[in-house]
């Protein structure tokens, strides 16, 4: 018997690494490429796999109410490497799973360098791959290289799609007025490592809103190239572009005042609450939660020193910008993620339009499998419509939306939600027989979803085995 030769895969973010994880855990050889440090992006600061470049948040990990905890626990029961690294390296969040950014990204390092399966190889790729290479996995992300971008823009024949993503600041912790701010959660919720009091929070008074707003609309912003677009994608909004949608824009998202309690005024109720949330294992430095800004460095810092107990802040990292591209994938991949033009490759992350560290780890561990049952001589199963693999996947190769004139809207990239999940029979009725209305007819619903999607996980893992 002939062995087979290694699958390639482009890209060793969250997805690639991911996919890696899995091919190998499937006894599949895998060459792994990662052009850093070779060559560097303008986002990323190491060469570690699956470095976190953005927040370190993975969001909520309610498995019981939450589409996203769901999607963590769905690939948790697939074995998966992010989750397991993730799960290992976590810092309070509340009610979210958030990881020690370095070591995290070095464990997912750690464990693919230490895989005899897999051979990691630094250096850039600048084209695809032919056909007679066999198959190929791009997980190259929203940072692909211009000579691989053109590439693909070639195969495909689409007109380039792309977005940007801005980065939130770093504020080193002992430079944080504790005098002025306190540590509380909303609502006083805990979270997987949490204790009820893991953000640090810092208020406004209306006056201070105001000028906070206003100086933040007036600052120097990054200036666009010439063939440049900006199209944000709603989920990572940089801060002073809510602003610009309207003054309490920012108040009713990342600053807003609900749930929380200022124990050096309890007397007042805080205008506006900027959030802090721990980056690392030490608890030495903290990033300011929702204020991804596209302001210059100068101007960024003096701003955010407005901030009630910030006003000596040291950065460790002050917010930036970054291109990001994705692909009209429901034109042109199918439901395994193959390029229809080139069924020899494969893509995954976020260049597929999906949106997030969780999901892009996610369509990672799904390519990975794909390509494993193939290499293994057996059929590639697609997740069901009513997991949360399976609605995320389903957005990707499926997930026009319909217009009011049944014409069908431009493809956007999504976080997994609920919104993406098939209707389900839910209890409307208390155990006495009372209707359920507004929130808790809602939560009844989340709840009845989120366990159908783990039933059916579990049922798809085992189909597939």
């Amino acid at each position: 018997m002939t062995e087979k030769a290694p699958i390639h895969i482009i890209g060793a973010g969250l997805a690639g690494s991911e996919a890696a994880w899995q091919l190998a855990n499937h006894g599949v050889s895998v060459i792994l490429h990662e052009m850093r440090p070779v060559k560097n992006t303008d986002a990323h600061v190491t060469d570690h796999c699956a470095e976190l470049v953005c927040s370190n948040s993975f969001r909520s990990d309610d498995a019981e109410a939450n589409a996203v905890g769901v999607l963590h626990q769905e690939m948790r029961e697939a074995g998966s490497l992010i989750m397991a690294c993730a799960d290992r390296n976590t810092v309070p969040a509340g009610g979210a799973l958030a990881v020690a950014r370095e070591a995290f990204s070095e464990s997912v390092t750690q464990e693919l360098h230490d895989h005899p399966l897999i051979t990691l190889e630094r250096g850039e790729i600048s084209q695809l791959p032919d056909a007679a290479d066999g198959p190929c996995l791009i997980a190259t992300g929203p940072l692909t290289s211009e000579p691989l971008s053109k590439a693909i823009l070639a195969a495909t024949g689409e007109d380039s799609l792309a977005f940007f993503d801005a980065i939130a600041p770093i504020v080193h912790f002992d430079s944080i007025d504790m005098e002025k701010a306190w540590f509380q959660s909303r609502y006083d919720k805990k979270g997987p490592s949490g204790t009820g009091a893991d953000y640090i929070n810092c208020a406004m008074n209306e006056e201070q809103y105001k000028a906070f707003i206003a100086a933040m609309l007036d600052a120097d912003k990054a200036e666009f190239k010439d063939w440049e677009t900006a199209k944000y994608f709603d989920g990572c909004l940089p801060i002073e572009v809510m602003a610009e949608r309207g003054i309490d824009t920012p108040r009713y998202g990342p600053m807003k005042p609900v749930g929380l309690t200022n124990p050096h005024d309890s007397e007042t109720d805080p205008y506006a609450v900027v959030q802090l949330r721990q980056d690392n294992k030490l608890g030495t430095l903290y990033n300011i939660v929702g204020f991804q800004t596209k302001m210059k460095y100068g101007p960024q810092a003096e701003i955010f020193r407005m901030i009630p107990g910030l006003e000596n802040a040291q950065f460790a990292r002050l917010g930036g910008i970054h291109r990001n591209t994705f692909l009209n994938s429901p034109k042109l991949l199918d439901e395994t993620l193959r390029l229809k033009s080139h069924p020899h490759i494969r893509f995954a992350g976020q260049i597929t339009g999906c949106e997030g560290y969780v999901e892009s780890a996610a369509i990672g561990l799904l390519t990975g499998r794909f390509l494993a049952a193939e290499a293994l001589g057996r059929d590639a199963m697609p997740p069901p419509q009513t997991t949360a693999f399976g609605a995320l996947l389903g957005h990707i190769t499926g997930g026009h939306l319909i217009d009011s004139n049944g014409g069908r809207r431009s493809f956007q990239p999504m976080n997994v939600n609920f919104g993406l999940f098939p209707p389900v029979d839910f209890a409307k009725r208390r155990e006495d027989g009372s209707k359920m209305r507004g929130v808790e007819k809602q939560l009844s619903k989340k709840k009845a979803l989120a366990k159908r999607a783990l039933d059916d996980t579990k049922n798809w893992l085992t189909s597939i085995a």
